[in-house]
């Protein structure tokens, strides 16, 4: 089995859709999906990611499954200075460094941020719900890895967002989502793919051959959005810094 987790287009928040150049970027992104062979596909409620994939599902002909658990993960926790509500993953390196439970991919939960975020319940939420799908299609988790009761070679493809990709490969792949969310970087509509190995028979693991693959913008030289990142360096002022 294949897994595809895509990335909505550039983002405009307000109106919780797309950029203008949003839209090209799923245009694009259309026609690197319709190459492939892809049996479901699955969208997060929220606007920007059903806009972007509904280019693909129109160029396809193809319908979405919606899925409550895949919009963007939602678990404030308090910011490390302020106490203010604020996403987990922007969190400053100086602060979540500092704690050696964020780099365990048990114990990031215990941290008291996390506690007070009751951020392992929404994480629950993701993995339950991405288990659920899995077993629809043949792979029931067991333990640390999946039971392949129907082995197969068929696509999914999820249109979600980057905080919640991150939390599903955390589960996928037995990775602290912190390492995740602030070392990893996924441009918009770039699309991170996973395979299941069975090397043994019935025994099946997740391995990642892509993250934040966004060959489809190059191929058609359209530079990145930079929605995915801060600045380069403290001195550029013309990029996002918090």
């Amino acid at each position: 089995m294949k897994i595809l987790l895509i990335r909505h287009g550039d983002p405009d928040y307000e109106k919780d859709s797309l950029t203008e150049k949003g839209w090209h970027e799923a245009e694009l992104l259309a026609q690197r999906m319709a190459e492939l062979k892809i049996q479901s596909f699955y969208v997060s409620p929220l606007g920007r990611a059903k806009d972007t994939a509904s280019c693909t599902l129109k160029k396809m002909g193809r319908e979405a499954e919606e899925l409550a658990w895949l919009r963007e993960f939602h678990a404030p926790i308090p910011d490390f200075h302020t106490g203010e509500p604020r996403i987990p993953w922007d969190q400053l390196p100086a602060d979540w460094t500092a704690e050696p439970k964020y780099y365990d991919n048990i114990r990031w939960a215990e941290t008291l941020p996390m506690l007070e975020g009751h951020v392992i319940d929404e994480a629950n939420r993701v993995w339950n719900g991405l288990d659920e799908v899995l077993a629809k299609h043949g792979y029931v988790r067991n333990g640390n890895y999946y039971d392949a009761v129907s082995p197969n070679e068929d696509t999914l493809a999820f249109f979600c967002h980057f905080g919640v990709t991150c939390v599903m490969l955390s589960h996928l792949l037995g990775i602290s989502p912190m390492i995740l969310w602030h070392g990893f970087c996924a441009a918009p509509t770039s699309v991170t793919s996973l395979i299941t190995e069975e090397r043994r028979k019935g025994v099946a693991l997740f391995r990642m051959n892509a993250f934040g693959d966004t060959a489809h913008l190059f191929a058609n030289h359209e530079e990145p959005a930079f929605a995915a990142r801060f600045c380069e360096t403290f001195a550029n002022q013309e990029q996002r810094h918090d």
